[in-house]
């Protein structure tokens, strides 16, 4: 584990390579799952506010799902709240293009200028998750493995395309640049003193 401004990041966002591969695995981490997409408390604020501006860019099926469930569910596995499901199955929020690949409704609502959130940030860091560590105020960086990405790996490593880097974007919005650079220079020392 290393740990950079109190958080503690997993060696496998630095070692593990990813890219997602949407050609073939269609976004099924979008489809697939017991749980909606974790959210954060502030996050289920914003949806109220902005499910409005992205109802239009959701399937007939989510739009239908979100107003039995409501734009947030409690989920009791994980015992948090998350993103509701279209009968169990598929986010609610999902859409899918032309080809079949699963998109995000609220991020198709971003790009088109209706809102000013993209989209959960637990799906924008996603194959990363992250967890309170207990009473101690802590975060913990994890990357999850999970077999329907394993066309990821496969690219990520042809790429040499290390998670953190993957998710470098989404990083930085959560932490902010200096957190991300903290985090570069790290694995750029790893590496270095690992060869």
């Amino acid at each position: 584990m290393l740990i950079i401004e109190d958080i503690l990041i997993s060696d496998d966002l630095i070692q593990e390579a990813f890219v997602c591969n949407l050609k073939a695995c269609k976004g099924a981490c979008c489809q697939e799952g017991d749980y909606g997409a974790p959210l954060e408390e502030a996050e289920m604020t914003v949806l109220q506010q902005i499910y409005a501006d992205v109802a239009p860019f959701l399937t007939p099926a989510g739009r239908a799902a979100i107003e039995a469930q409501g734009v947030y569910t409690w989920f009791d596995g994980p015992d948090d709240y998350g993103t509701p499901l279209i009968d169990g199955g598929p986010c609610a929020y999902m859409t899918r293009d032309a080809l079949g690949i699963a998109q995000c409704g609220i991020e198709l609502a971003w790009r088109a200028g209706a809102t000013d959130f993209r989209k959960p940030i637990s799906c924008h860091l996603y194959p990363v998750r992250i967890t309170p560590r207990g009473d101690q105020q802590m975060e913990i960086i994890n990357y999850e493995r999970w077999d329907i990405c394993s066309a990821a790996c496969t690219l990520g490593a042809e790429l040499q395309m290390p998670v953190y880097q993957f998710v470098r974007e989404a990083l930085i919005r959560k932490y902010g640049e200096a957190f991300y650079e903290a985090l570069h220079a790290t694995a750029q020392h790893l590496k270095s003193t690992a060869s």
